[in-house]
């Protein structure tokens, strides 16, 4: 399945433009396996083992994974492996074992079984808590606004605001095995834009094409509604799969606010009780239902899987207190608040740093982090403060505050994803980067006015960009290190004592 793209009730779309054109007709279903074509099939199992729903009776190669061919969910109890096909090369139809279950009853499997994608896959032995960090290589979000592997985060934002320029650059960056992009009820031209590029970009981690190991589930908004109401089920069943393999999986899903317009439309139809803006009464209970089934889960073999759960909202107006963004912000554990004045400004990731939350850990302490915070807020309220007073109403004092705050802002914040450096930035060097800005946040500034003050800033923040698009541990960047803090050592006369105890705690 790996490569492939679907629509919500799993139909190849490549196949369906190839047999019966653009649309196809309602009722008709085409086969998603490729039922010709043999596989390398090595089993794992031997005659007479006892086997339950979910283990392992042979692999097969899929791109740079090995696919697990397991006993079929559905089958309850324990059986006994009576017959296994040896090593070689078959089809998706051939039976590779013959399993006799608790009744004495004869039992083919194949290389493929089918499950409903409204019902959880729960073979695992125990649910973990998410505590690791899933590693985007983005700043603003690994180190301030963290996701850990298992968990759920979602993204809402206005129009225009950045949300799927965000999640493809999680795709490619994040630190997982396997992407699945659910995109319910998007703009053809967006997903166009998905499927052109994917294909086209190099994997980081197997050097391979990006759609080596991606599934797209496509369900543009003219596509029907029942099929874009099933195209999340539909994902997030196949990360399941995947997770049952012992893989980390990341969903992403754009947009869920699409696809519960898709559940309006069809309750509606149904006419159902109305809830809050014509969503049905069970919309939050839903919403709910679809987050509850990310997790880190330990499998029967010790080894654990994760599925990752991102939503895109796209509430109208930007307006955040509509009801799918409140029933996803009740379920989630980060919020990736997208910002019109931040994307208007061109400051991307568009994430606003003072409204967006997380309760995951990060790769930095959350007070090392709460530091940088506080600037930013003082920053944003002398911002305020200018709007009204002027910058000559404003102290020489607060005016500093206001612009190592904008520091912080556009020289760590900020990422270019078009730079080859800056696009994707380790997590040592993300902390390196933010020490660094530590020290200028910790140090009190001296400045004969504020057009002196604005001039010296402006320069250090060059220094800083500089710092950024060059690679890490290079002399270069060793230099432009040196040569910042050369910068701070001139205008430094204090450092907060608070400060200090904090850099040395990162390092």
């Amino acid at each position: 399945m790996l490569g492939q793209i679907y629509d919500g009730l799993q139909n190849p779309l490549p196949l369906i433009a190839a047999k019966v054109g653009n649309f196809l007709e309602p009722g008709v279903y085409l086969d998603p396996l490729p039922r010709g074509r043999k596989w390398a099939f090595t089993p794992t199992a031997k005659v007479g083992d006892r086997v339950g729903r979910a283990d392992v009776l042979g692999t097969v190669p899929e791109n740079s994974f090995t696919h697990r061919i397991m006993v079929p969910f559905s089958l309850a109890g324990a059986s006994t492996v009576k017959s296994i096909k040896p090593a070689g090369e078959y089809s998706v139809d051939e039976l590779i074992a013959c399993l006799e279950n608790e009744k004495g009853e004869s039992v083919g499997v194949t290389m493929s079984f089918s499950w409903p994608v409204k019902r959880a896959i729960d073979c695992y032995v125990k649910r973990l808590r998410p505590v690791q960090p899933m590693v985007t290589k983005t700043r603003v979000i690994d180190t301030f606004f963290p996701v850990a592997k298992g968990g759920t985060y979602c993204i809402p934002g206005p129009f225009g605001a950045g949300k799927t320029v965000l999640q493809q650059v999680t795709s490619r960056n994040a630190d997982v095995d396997i992407v699945i992009i659910a995109a319910c009820g998007e703009r053809a031209g967006e997903v166009v834009e998905t499927l052109k590029e994917f294909p086209a970009l190099i994997d980081p981690r197997t050097g391979w094409s990006l759609m080596e190991r991606t599934i797209i589930i496509c369900n543009t908004s003219s596509m029907p509604v029942a099929a874009r109401d099933a195209s999340v089920y539909t994902a997030v069943t196949l990360a399941e799969y995947y997770r049952q393999m012992g893989l980390d999986v990341l969903l992403l899903a754009d947009s869920t606010s699409r696809w519960a317009q898709a559940m309006r439309e069809m309750s509606g139809r149904l006419e159902e009780i109305p809830g809050e803006e014509a969503f049905p009464a069970y919309l939050e209970s839903v919403i709910a239902a679809f987050y509850e089934r990310a997790g880190i889960v330990r499998l029967k073999d010790g080894s654990t899987g994760s599925v990752t759960i991102g939503g895109a909202v796209s509430p109208a107006g930007g307006n955040f207190e509509e009801p799918v963004t409140q029933a996803t912000l009740k379920v989630v554990g980060a919020f990736h608040g997208l910002s019109r004045e931040r994307s208007d400004a061109r400051k991307y990731p568009a994430i606003h740093p003072l409204e967006s939350w997380s309760k995951y850990a990060g790769i930095i302490d959350g007070s090392i982090v709460d530091y940088g915070r506080a600037f930013l807020r003082q920053s944003a309220e002398v911002g305020q403060m200018m709007k009204v007073v002027g910058e000559e109403g404003t102290s020489l004092d607060d005016y500093i505050v206001y612009l190592k705050g904008e520091l912080l802002d556009a020289v760590f914040i900020q990422q270019n994803s078009f730079d080859p450096v800056d696009a994707a930035v380790e997590p040592p060097r993300q902390k390196d980067g933010y020490r660094l800005v530590l020290e200028v946040l910790a140090a009190g500034i001296k400045a004969k006015d504020k057009e002196d003050a604005r001039h010296w800033f402006s320069g250090l923040r060059q220094k800083f960009l500089d710092l950024n698009g060059t690679p890490w541990q290079s002399d270069r960047y060793a230099a432009l290190a040196c040569e910042i803090r050369a910068l701070l050592a001139e205008r430094r006369t204090s450092i907060d004592e608070k400060g200090i105890r904090l850099i040395e705690a990162l390092e």
